[in-house]
């Protein structure tokens, strides 16, 4: 029989299930609808959907390499125990793999690895661990040559921070320290012309008003103004920032020592902007008490 839109539909809001996977349930069950139910539950998928609503702030990030282009992926789960699950880091890293050669994560969601789909992927180890996932982001950085450097490692390559820096020039060596020093101090871009002018203006308008508050002449409030976003760009912008390495000088000079030219950086942490659920533990066992 003809599977209909309007029995899609009912399905999908019944279950939570995706359209084709509503719709592939139909077409098993010969549009019984109590039975294309049963269906979606047997293979997990009704029983993922339920669980998207759920924060998923913990997981993974994880990079990879190829050539001179590097790609860093994060892909959630909602507790830390999962991204210590080898199936999950398993999925993870084929994933980071698959996301050198897609474009953004629509086209990395849809980019096949092992003959599947990367959404659908996700969503059997979403039925099979239990949890909610997402695959949140991934960002591409190309250069002369691109090194790689990962906080708190839960696997080869993939833990809760994965920072990735392209330069031309200098040696391995020197682009693991500009790469540990980027986790460490998260500078908000490469230099000041990489920032956000809306930043950048906001701030110089804060001081503006403190600088006013001081009651000195127009003059002096200027070079203290001038003096104050010297700082405040400095503070954090990589090449102005003091290298974590030798703090007598910025990342700009070291990197000239070393040869090299910083083009870019890319850095990721797990569940940064998430906002969590917090509950106490009472309010927790309250819950499972009811059910």
């Amino acid at each position: 029989m003809a599977i209909t839109a309007a029995q899609v539909k009912e399905l999908r809001e019944m279950t939570g299930a995706g359209m084709m996977d509503a719709k592939k349930a139909l077409t098993e069950t010969d549009g019984d609808m109590e039975a294309a139910v049963d269906w979606l539950r047997t293979k997990g998928l009704a029983k993922a959907a339920k669980k998207s609503g759920r924060t998923a702030a913990e997981g993974l990030v994880a990079v990879q390499v190829q050539g001179g282009t590097g790609v860093a992926v994060e892909v959630n789960a909602e507790t830390d125990f999962v991204a210590k699950n080898a199936d999950f880091q398993d999925m993870v890293g084929k994933i980071a793999a698959a996301a050198l050669g897609a474009s953004d994560t629509v086209a990395l969601a849809d980019a096949e690895v092992d003959g599947k789909k990367v959404s659908d992927i996700i969503t059997d180890k979403i039925a099979t661990i239990g949890e909610n996932m997402t695959l949140r982001r991934m960002v591409k950085i190309e250069g002369g040559q691109v090194v790689t450097y990962v906080h708190n490692a839960a696997a080869p390559n993939m833990g809760q921070i994965g920072v990735l820096v392209a330069m031309t020039g200098g040696d391995e060596v020197f682009g693991r320290q500009v790469a540990m020093h980027i986790a460490a101090a998260n500078p908000a871009a490469l230099n000041s012309d990489a920032l956000d002018p809306a930043v950048i203006e906001k701030e110089r308008q804060v001081q503006i008003d403190i600088a006013r508050e001081s009651g000195k002449p127009d003059a002096v409030i200027e070079k203290m103004i001038e003096g104050r976003m010297k700082k405040y760009l400095a503070e954090i912008t990589l090449l102005g920032q003091q290298f974590v390495v030798n703090p007598d000088i910025t990342v700009e000079q070291a990197a000239k020592e070393a040869g090299a030219e910083i083009t870019g950086f890319v850095r990721l942490q797990v569940g940064e902007g998430i906002e969590k659920k917090e509950e106490d533990f009472a309010a927790e066992v309250a819950k499972v008490a009811q059910g």
